[in-house]
């Protein structure tokens, strides 16, 4: 008799645990999913980028909303001359209410004059458009090579900071 009524205790309070837990599980669901992601920003009629993705995941309805690019994305840049400059990673996380996007995985930025920026992780600053990492980067600009520890820059590399400059070849 004791047994029995130990055993239902031991039951029920499990049943209970784990309706409780249940209700502390937040559901981490994207509340929308694009396959072959293809989005064209215009301003003034004119397109300005253009972002592509073999996947896009949309987490908008939690309550630090954000955008995931699992697989990675190709942005392709214009300027006012419609030149070209190129922004590629392996995976790519936009913050919607901090404005930042978390670009990592084999990071390359490629500009029109053919400067290039190589890295395994850059956070860009979309409010300030300032790109900026601690990983360690290579900078390739007219016949030389900069490689370093921590960089900060502007979208068009006219403001260049390096924080640990391992090395300098030319090219």
């Amino acid at each position: 008799m004791l047994l029995t009524v130990a055993t239902l205790f031991f039951i029920s309070c499990e049943s209970n645990i784990n309706e409780v837990r249940k209700i502390n599980v937040v559901e981490f669901n994207p509340v929308g999913e694009a396959k072959d992601f293809n989005l064209k920003y215009t301003d003034s009629g004119k397109i300005k980028a253009v972002l592509v993705s073999p996947q896009m995941l949309d987490f908008s309805h939690l309550e630090f909303p954000f955008t995931e690019f699992p697989k990675g994305i190709k942005v392709t840049i214009y300027d006012e001359r419609a030149n070209k400059s190129f922004v590629t990673s392996n995976y790519a996380i936009s913050y919607a209410n901090s404005n930042l996007i978390d670009l990592s995985g084999k990071v390359k930025i490629t500009t029109h004059d053919g400067k290039t920026l190589e890295t395994e992780q850059l956070y860009y600053d979309q409010k300030n458009e300032w790109f900026f990492t601690q990983k360690t980067y290579k900078f390739t600009n007219k016949g030389s090579v900069i490689e370093g520890l921590g960089i900060d820059f502007s979208k068009d590399f006219k403001v260049l900071d390096t924080q640990s400059i391992t090395g300098i070849y030319s090219i």
